[in-house]
């Protein structure tokens, strides 16, 4: 059965509080990721692991582990941690992979995704929360993770990975994206149109691209990947 994540609160009405970390972290991954079937041992070990807060931006600190969807700069958003439970077990990188992630935002699930790797190339296209995220990493030990500030609808390269994900809803998937995917890999992405967007797993196999349904959410578009505006007569 489809479950339907598609509310976000207005993190800035909450207020701050004083918080144990670490337990607010256990709580998250047993009350929230685990029930909504990530059940990866890699996974849940990494999303228990890592400290969410270290990642988020420090005037919404008090809801790291909160079931929402939390505020960056530039109208950007951190995903609920469940979304990125599911992204990251849809994926679910090996330790030989590489990994492209479109959209770095915080860094946390580049975090994450350099944890279960062997390595991420980031894009990021916001100069401020490239370098943010950069400094987090660095600040976590994480050395397997490069940040790129450029616009994924618009750079270039030679590489092919063994997994692309999207941390942006698209109209249409880029053909650019599946592009990047080498034989095996695989490309998460969110789809269609909001309110009722749908989480997919697009596959490059020998018969060429194949695309696994998921299930259904909500995200902020990619920059440049909504769809055309409709006028009406």
């Amino acid at each position: 059965m489809r479950r339907r994540y598609n509310g976000r609160l207005d993190a800035t009405d909450f207020p701050r509080m004083n918080i144990d970390f670490a337990r607010a972290r256990e709580t998250m991954v047993e009350q929230q990721v685990r029930p909504w079937d990530v059940l990866d041992a890699r996974v849940l070990d990494t999303i228990a692991t890592l400290p969410r807060e270290a990642f988020v931006p420090q005037a919404v600190r008090s809801l790291a582990y909160a079931d929402t969807a939390l505020p960056l700069a530039h109208g950007e958003t951190m995903m609920k941690p469940v979304v990125e439970g599911r992204t990251l077990q849809s994926l679910l990188p090996q330790s030989q992979e590489s990994v492209l992630e479109i959209g770095t935002g915080s860094g946390y699930l580049t975090a994450c995704l350099a944890h279960l790797s062997r390595e991420v190339v980031s894009l990021e296209r916001h100069p401020d929360l490239a370098d943010a995220a950069r400094a987090r990493l660095s600040a976590q030990g994480i050395a397997n993770a490069e940040v790129i500030t450029a616009d994924a609808l618009a750079w270039t390269t030679d590489r092919s990975f063994d997994a692309i994900c999207v941390t942006g809803a698209v109209d249409r998937i880029p053909a650019r994206f599946t592009d990047w995917l080498k034989p095996g890999g695989r490309l998460f992405v969110v789809r269609g149109r909001s309110p009722a967007m749908e989480a997919v797993l697009v596959h490059r196999d020998v018969n060429g691209l194949r695309t696994e349904s998921l299930f259904e959410t909500d995200l902020p578009y990619l920059a440049g990947a909504a769809p055309a505006p409709a006028f009406a007569l």
